[in-house]
């Protein structure tokens, strides 16, 4: 039977999670350490020990920006990013969703818009946001602003190839 680690390992398709040696610079540089219930040292080493469930059930997956700072600091080139991405994909598939309110429904909706038209248009991916949440005027003020100040088009352009992104979610639609 295949390890945790194994699983993971086999859905990033890069560095294996052993070429980490916890010196912490990825923690040390994310953004985001301070609202996660673990550090992203600390889940590869959940990983490395096993405990699927804690990691998959931890808000720290979900927390993650994939804004790729970790992957930059790491001197052995950790894909922490990706290995968020999996594991949220993991998550979902095993029905243990989110824990952090609405950001499941965000998720799908960013990739709904990935998947219309290549590229994020902001109004499109918020009415369908504020749709699925329910929360429909909470900080539609902030919106107006944004638009108001150029921040905010109701236009994004489309991506000319459609043809590639319906591949790439083809090829990823079982992973």
């Amino acid at each position: 039977m295949e390890t945790f680690l194994e699983e993971v390992n086999k859905k990033i398709h890069g560095v294996p999670l052993q070429a980490c040696y916890h010196c912490r610079k990825c923690t040390a540089g994310c953004p985001m350490t301070k609202h996660m219930e673990y550090n992203p040292n600390k889940v590869i080493k959940m990983i490395q020990n096993g405990q699927r469930d804690k990691v998959l059930n931890s808000s720290t997956i979900w927390m993650c920006l994939s804004c790729e700072t970790c992957i930059t600091r790491c001197p052995n080139q950790v894909d922490i990013a990706r290995m968020m991405d999996v594991l949220r994909q993991m998550a979902i598939e095993t029905g243990v969703g989110a824990r952090e309110k609405n950001v499941l429904k965000f998720h799908e909706a960013f990739l709904a818009g990935m998947k219309r038209g290549g590229r994020i248009n902001e109004p499109f991916m918020m009415v369908e946001y504020k749709l699925k949440s329910g929360d429909l005027f909470s900080d539609a003020m902030i919106g107006l602003d944004m638009f108001m100040k150029g921040k905010l088009s109701l236009l994004s352009p489309r991506t000319k190839d459609m043809k590639s992104v319906k591949n790439i979610f083809e090829k990823t639609k079982n992973r």
